[in-house]
């Protein structure tokens, strides 16, 4: 119930929040709901005048559906057959009174008839207001259907039976089809009508937007709340439900977290004789933390294949994510630390003191607004069905506790990258861990199905959160991916083979700089491959055999083989070397040299074909890396013009 108690604190410290309209990248707008409220895609918005006459009406646009409209326990899980109306809005079926007499059909009870007469406790009641009893009076009248038809947004046949399913037949004009048949999925009985109040006189604010209107709702509704028992979220005695929230990851979700309807299964049977008795939650708890649930997965949740990965604060939902952001310097840190668009330095010391600056500065930019309850949670959600819903994960962490795991896990999974893009879109380079999902397209590709992804997500939160290691089956996928550069495009392969160095040195600790002291095999052979693969470059180069750079060297080419059997494939590699050698002599005479020295230092026992480790993938980065960035020019002979105006182009992730 932990989780439930947070998203019901995280409620009640965002009230300023509630009905508030916000909008998503896309333009797609949502809100924090007030409680006996959910939202629904309406088709069909009529207007009434105050009054309580037909003004107008229209088929609204795509980007207009989404409405915030009053519910009742039973509307809110209505399913199939059984009569549970909207309090106000609700579909076609439900709202026309002469539905039936345009030749509507039901099933069992009319509708209408519960709708109009719920409608009606609401419109008498001490709560009700102006706008709400315009659209009864309107709605008494039975006239819907005519009205609409009258002003051609629904249509007739020549019996004056309501068309429910466009036909060619109807058609007056060849292509001709009125809008609403698009609008409406299915038949058109169950378009969804949303109604507000016009006035000549004033601008009044719609009613689903209208607080009063929520207000009033909830005030009527309270007084019909069923009987009170013990929360066992609150441990308060209060109006209990048994009837919890959908449409949790979308409009058109029907899973639910909480729910107890199959009497004859064994849900709670056997342990309990009623469901209350397993889990007995109030009316509002519920409400306030499904409506939180709701708002923080439509503002910050990440859904991947129907999964949703969320992390918020209960003081302050704005809490650094390891999913939303693709890099750590993605988030808005504060004038109180830097916020580097390059990286200029080239030791882990000194990256890492400033990515370590920076989220020290953000946290600390979050606590001055932090409170008793400044707690920060994690929680993954996924349906195995389409009608329930389960907590896969859940972590409640004090916010400092969970900041020194992202800096710990941003320090350890650490390495130098260059394929995210600024707001200009030039290419920005980073240090630090890669984002989840990246690391799951480096370990299985970029054509990896949603399953998979969110199953490496899934995997990858104890290694962040508690400090775990990264499991060995993702660290071999990736190794081996990025020992293949030639079955990707370059960029693709600098991105894997960055990511895969990454997840590498949590366990090792190396540096991106060049450290010569290390005398591990694999570490050496893959310097070798690094300085072969930049002396044939250059020579090719030089040459004019490929001044596009498309071509791929023997040390890429030959990479996947290389880390299987080093000692053999590098005779392969060192031959193939040797004209390029004889022809350029002098002017590669460096890298010879470099050749000579990094081989001596491999031990001849150890210079034998046993497969290489992950490790000479971070001896191969760091080995072109510092060639490329080698800033004492007097040891490259020949130190000609074409070598330094290239070196952008050839550092790693370019």
């Amino acid at each position: 119930m932990s989780w439930l108690l947070n998203l019901y604190e995280t409620y009640k410290s965002n009230l300023g929040r509630v009905g508030v309209p916000e909008k998503k990248r896309d333009g797609r707008e949502y809100t924090l709901l007030p409680i006996s409220h959910t939202t629904q895609n309406a088709q069909i918005e009529v207007e009434i005048t105050e009054q309580g006459d037909f003004h107008s009406a229209r088929v609204l646009d795509k980007d207009e559906f989404s409405t915030l409209i009053p519910c009742t326990e039973k509307s809110a899980s209505r399913a199939g057959s059984v009569v549970a109306p909207y309090p106000l809005h609700d579909k076609l079926s439900y709202v026309a009174g002469d539905f039936v007499a345009y030749g509507g059909k039901v099933k069992k009870e009319e509708p209408f008839a519960t709708y109009i007469q719920q409608l009606e406790g609401w419109a008498n009641s001490e709560y009700a207001t102006p706008k709400l009893k315009s659209i009864y009076r309107y709605l008494s009248k039975r006239q819907l259907i005519k009205d609409l038809s009258d002003h051609s947004i629904l249509y007739l046949d020549e019996n004056q039976q309501l068309i429910t399913k466009w036909d060619k037949k109807y058609e007056r004009s060849p292509g001709e089809k009125p809008r609403i048949f698009t609008a409406v999925p299915g038949e058109l009985e169950s378009a969804f009508i949303r109604f507000n109040v016009y006035s000549p006189d004033k601008a009044l604010t719609k009613v689903w937007l209208d607080t009063e209107l929520y207000d009033s709702f909830i005030s009527y509704y309270s007084q019909l709340l069923g009987e009170e028992d013990i929360c066992y979220v609150t441990g308060k005695q209060l109006p209990s439900t048994d009837k919890h929230a959908n449409k949790i990851r979308n409009s058109g979700d029907k899973a639910k977290l909480i729910s107890a309807n199959d009497t004859s299964g064994f849900t709670f049977r056997g342990r309990f004789a009623d469901s209350h008795e397993a889990a007995s939650i109030s009316y509002e708890v519920s409400q306030k933390a499904h409506n939180a649930l709701k708002w923080l997965i439509h503002r910050q949740g990440k859904i991947m294949d129907n999964r949703v990965f969320l992390v918020w604060g209960n003081d302050d939902p704005d809490v650094l994510s390891f999913t939303n952001n693709d890099n750590i310097f993605a988030m808005d840190f504060g004038p109180e630390s830097s916020r580097p668009t390059a990286i200029k330095s080239h030791t882990n010391e000194e990256l890492a003191f400033d990515l370590a600056k920076a989220l020290s500065g953000y946290r600390n930019k979050l606590a001055v607004k932090s409170t008793s309850k400044a707690n920060v949670n994690i929680l993954v959600l996924d349906s195995a069905t389409t009608g329930r819903m389960a907590v896969l994960y859940y972590r409640n962490l004090d916010k400092k506790l969970y900041f020194d795991k992202l800096i710990d896990w941003h320090s350890k999974c650490a390495w130098l990258h260059r394929y995210q893009k600024d707001e200009q879109g030039e290419l920005l380079q980073f240090f630090g861990a890669p984002a989840t999902k990246d690391i799951a397209f480096a370990t299985y590709g970029p054509k990896a199905n949603d399953k998979l992804v969110k199953g490496l997500m899934e995997r990858m939160l104890p290694c962040i959160v508690d400090g775990r290691p990264v499991p060995q089956d993702i660290v071999r996928s990736a190794t081996h991916r990025a020992s293949n550069p030639v079955a990707m495009d370059k960029w693709e392969w600098e991105k894997t083979l960055s990511i895969t160095c990454a997840l590498i040195n949590t366990q090792e600790g190396y540096n991106v700089s060049l450290d010569e002291e290390i005398r591990d095999r694999s570490y050496l052979f893959g310097r070798l491959l690094a300085i072969a693969d930049v002396l044939e470059r250059n020579a090719l180069e030089r040459s004019g055999q490929d001044r596009d750079k498309k071509r791929s060297t023997n040390a890429i080419r030959y990479m996947s083989v290389f880390s299987q059997h080093p000692e053999r494939t590098w005779r392969t590699i060192q031959n193939a070397l040797q004209p390029h050698q004889a022809k350029f002599g002098k002017q590669l005479n460096y890298y010879s040299i470099m050749i000579d020295e990094v081989a001596s230092k491999i031990p001849f026992d150890e210079f034998n074909n046993e497969p290489l480790t992950g490790k000479y993938l971070l001896g191969f980065y760091s080995q072109r890396y510092e060639i490329y960035h080698n800033t004492d020019k007097k040891r490259h002979e020949g130190n000609n013009a074409g070598d330094e105006n290239n070196q952008d182009d050839n550092i790693p992730g370019m």
